[in-house]
């Protein structure tokens, strides 16, 4: 199950085709490996920038490929659809590239816009840090005007693509006294001397992403480098959240349905007490459900990206819209695994692996308590 016909037009379905073809040769056989390396190499980035899966939705004067939001769904969910959960390729498409895009000048956008589409430069966001992780308007990382340079300091951490990183959107302080109103986004390269990478950090799941922490000493960036404008990033990242956290969302629903599909697979081969593990009454209850769930929130999620499309999603729509299909993520692949039995709890299976990367997606992006927060101050 993928998002509905109504919503995709001939040429998404084009793309889709293209995209399943992209991660069985060069996704599928490899994934367990990268697991082991922690990482996803680099030459998978420039394969998949050669395949125009990287920022599908960018104008063709920037080096994308011209698409829409659509386009960026149809990767999320072909890769969920194979629990390939190690590429950071929807931090890249999704939530990087329109920064630079809504937020960028001109030169911003001709640096670095092309590269990130052919995957030369892999991006990354730094929001959170060790004392600062939904409350963004807390961070301490600071970035003070020095001339014609801005001088930056701090920590980050939690940084999908830290390792890989060549370009970092870093939030930071550039008036520490006016909390949010003092928050700008600053574009760090990752050759700056000053700027460290550390551990690359050790996750119950996603195995395969980069995932690290990052110092910021003393690194001096060009005063061209701030994006958008100064001390307005707490607006650009409330502008922006709805994306990141739909395109969270889209992976929810995705993987659950992924994980309902192996689940019924699984439980028409496997025998128990003389008779296949589909033709126990609750065992066909619960599969029942599960699909009802889903076909509900697939419906509510395509609505979602129609509004997005438009113009209309706002923060509590996208707030609403993660907080329902991370919680349905997890209690739908949960349940999956139950009905798996002991093998469900073995890394061999997909459905082990589904359980690993699902708990994240309750805390990343802002977690679901954030997410009530906000909608109940729609109350």
């Amino acid at each position: 199950m993928t998002a509905s016909n109504a919503l995709f037009e001939e040429n998404h379905d084009i793309f889709r085709e293209s995209v399943r073809r992209f991660i069985q040769k060069h996704v599928t056989p490899y994934h367990e490996e990268w697991e082991k390396e922690g990482v996803v190499p680099r030459d998978f980035w420039l394969e998949a920038g050669a395949a125009g899966i990287l920022c599908p939705d960018l104008p063709t004067q920037y080096g994308g490929p011209g698409g829409d939001f659509r386009h960026n769904v149809v990767v999320v969910e072909e890769m969920m659809k194979v629990g390939a959960s190690g590429p950071g390729i929807s931090v890249h498409s999704d939530i990087v590239s329109p920064y630079i895009l809504n937020y960028g000048t001109e030169s911003q956008k001709n640096a670095w816009l092309p590269g990130m589409c052919e995957g030369r430069l892999i991006s990354a966001i730094a929001m959170t840090e060790p004392g600062a992780g939904s409350d963004l308007q807390s961070v301490k990382t600071t970035a003070k005007y020095q001339d014609s340079e801005i001088i930056l300091n701090g920590q980050k951490t939690f940084i999908t693509n830290g390792q890989s990183a060549d370009l970092v959107i870093v939030v930071a302080k550039t008036e520490s006294q006016h909390g949010a109103k003092g928050i700008s986004l600053i574009v760090c390269e990752g050759d700056r001397e000053g700027f460290k990478r550390g551990r690359n950090l050790d996750k119950i799941g996603l195995k395969a992403q980069d995932t690290s922490e990052l110092f910021f000493d003393n690194v001096r960036i060009p005063e061209e480098n701030l994006l958008g404008g100064k001390n307005k990033g707490f607006y650009h990242l409330m502008d922006e959240l709805p994306q990141e956290r739909l395109s969270i969302a889209v992976a929810a629903v995705s993987a659950a349905e992924a994980a309902l599909d192996w689940t019924i697979q699984y439980v028409k081969e496997r025998n128990a007490f003389g008779k296949k593990i589909i033709d126990f009454q609750n065992t066909k209850f619960k599969l029942a459900e599960i699909r009802t769930q889903l076909s509900v929130a697939r419906i509510y999620i395509d609505e979602c990206i129609n509004k997005h499309l438009r113009g209309d999603l706002d923060a509590v729509q996208g707030a609403m819209a993660k907080l329902w299909t991370t919680d349905l993520q997890c209690k739908v692949i949960d349940e999956c695994v139950q009905l798996h039995g002991g093998y469900g709890y073995m890394r061999e299976y997909p459905i082990a692996k589904a359980y690993e990367d699902a708990r994240v997606q309750r805390i990343y992006g802002g977690t679901n308590e954030i997410m009530k927060e906000i909608i109940s101050r729609t109350l």
